[in-house]
């Protein structure tokens, strides 16, 4: 199975510009740069909305909010918070989902530091969670005017979208005229895979940032989703827009008539457009560029130190941290370039924890791929290429396919020559129930 080469065609589905988090500041997020490569940002996207659902498959970033909550709620035990760790506090509530908590923690705090930027960008935001738009719209002006200047743009675009729901009826289900451009020709018909030149010109040059900006921060928003279906199509890339409208429907349920047949028409596009093999060779390369010009992977920074790796257990197993992986740089025609920590680990016995994602459908699997976290659509939300490690399972030996979080024992390979295989191997592995 040429598994890289399948891989990368489905990578070809993703390929104000600021660190700017507007809306919801909380201390213990890195973002890159926006924008975002579109695989990496869905990716992140989800992650950050199923933080809020208790219920689903077991989410180790989850695992990180709610130790963050229970970190500040104890020391809101011990003394009074100050006004960072109230506007930190709120944003965990509000990434878990507990709008109420972040509402009547925010709001008084709102009165006693009436200057604090994040306080009232919080406040805006659970406000607007809670569906009073009109209390969101009081926050964010306030937001707006406090905000530092690599926040204004980002603060005045979450504000231009309150402000224009807060005029619709409350049933409204609409495409947001965020930017006030008409995602059609000049007679009115919806181009998939393009948009008419006059229409990209009025396109702010931020405005991918500004959608994925207002995206990481509001990720159960499927109108937002929405927006960045058009915005993906506007800039050329029908497969992709095709994807999102699918999440848009298939994941949040939406049923606009104008979603549902922009959705027909890009997936009759892109199911028309060649699929193109995954290594080619560098010539051919030329031309496929679009205008979209992605500053970073993917929105949200890990934080990998390496005094906190474990040490290499030689005759044991040593438990291994997708960051780690995700430190591969591959560049050009398949070079890639393994930290030397991962180096030293190549031959011995590791572990590490993830999601099934099935070569085939097969519910019986000798061999799948491990995620960090699981995917909705795996079209539209691959992971990169260090986000993949293949498992093969012992000789004679299957796993059931779950959906739940899973460990995985064996031994570890590193593919430095060959294009058409996965860059991670664990072999005669074994899997178990996660820690």
């Amino acid at each position: 199975m040429h598994a890289l080469r399948c891989l990368v065609a489905l990578l070809a589905l993703g390929h104000l510009a600021s660190a700017a988090r507007a809306g919801l500041y909380f201390s213990g997020e890195t973002f890159a740069e926006l924008p975002s490569q579109w695989r990496g940002f869905l990716v992140d996207q989800r992650a950050l909305r199923m933080v809020a659902a208790p219920n689903a498959p077991a989410n180790p970033l989850r695992k990180e909010y709610v130790e963050a909550a229970g970190r500040l709620e104890k020391l809101k035990k011990e003394r009074a918070l100050t006004a960072d760790e109230i506007a930190d506090l709120g944003a965990v509530y509000l990434r878990l989902g507990e709008i109420g908590k972040a509402i009547d923690l925010l709001r008084p705090a709102q009165r006693e530091h009436s200057q604090h930027f994040r306080i009232h960008a919080n406040l805006g935001t659970a406000w607007q969670l809670q569906g009073d738009l009109a209390q969101a719209v009081l926050c964010l002006e306030q937001s707006a005017q406090l905000a530092p200047g690599k926040h204004q743009k980002a603060e005045e675009a979450h504000l231009r979208l309150v402000r224009l729901r807060h005029r619709q009826p409350k049933d409204a289900t609409g495409l947001d005229d965020l930017f006030d451009v008409r995602f059609v020709d000049e007679k009115g018909a919806y181009q998939p895979g393009k948009l008419a030149a006059e229409q990209v010109k009025k396109l702010p040059a931020g405005a991918v940032a500004v959608v994925q900006q207002l995206g990481l921060w509001l990720p159960a928003d499927g109108r937002l989703l929405w927006l960045l279906a058009e915005l993906a199509n506007a800039h050329g890339d029908v497969k992709l827009a095709a994807a999102i409208f699918d999440g848009c429907v298939t994941e949040f349920g939406m049923n606009d008539i104008e979603l549902r047949r922009h959705r027909s028409q890009t997936r009759t596009a892109a199911d028309a457009v060649e699929v193109k093999p995954a290594i080619e060779p560098k010539e051919e390369h030329k031309g496929h560029a679009g205008p979209f010009k992605p500053r970073s992977r993917r929105p949200l920074l890990g934080r990998l130190d390496l005094a906190d790796l474990p040490p290499i257990n030689a005759d044991g197993v040593t438990a291994l941290p997708w960051a780690v992986l995700a430190e591969t740089q591959v560049e050009g025609d398949f070079n890639p370039a393994f930290p030397k920590y991962l180096k030293q680990l190549a031959g011995k016995q590791v572990s590490l924890g993830g999601f099934m994602q099935p070569l085939r459908e097969d519910s019986d699997l000798a061999a799948f791929m491990l995620i960090e976290y699981p995917v909705g659509c795996w079209y539209c939300e691959v992971p990169e290429v260090t986000g993949i490690v293949l498992v093969e399972l012992a000789a004679g030996k299957n796993a059931t396919f779950t959906r739940n979080l899973i460990k995985v024992t064996g031994t570890l390979t590193l593919n430095a020559t060959d294009p058409e295989r996965f860059l991670f191997t664990l072999s005669k592995s074994r899997v178990t129930e996660a820690d």
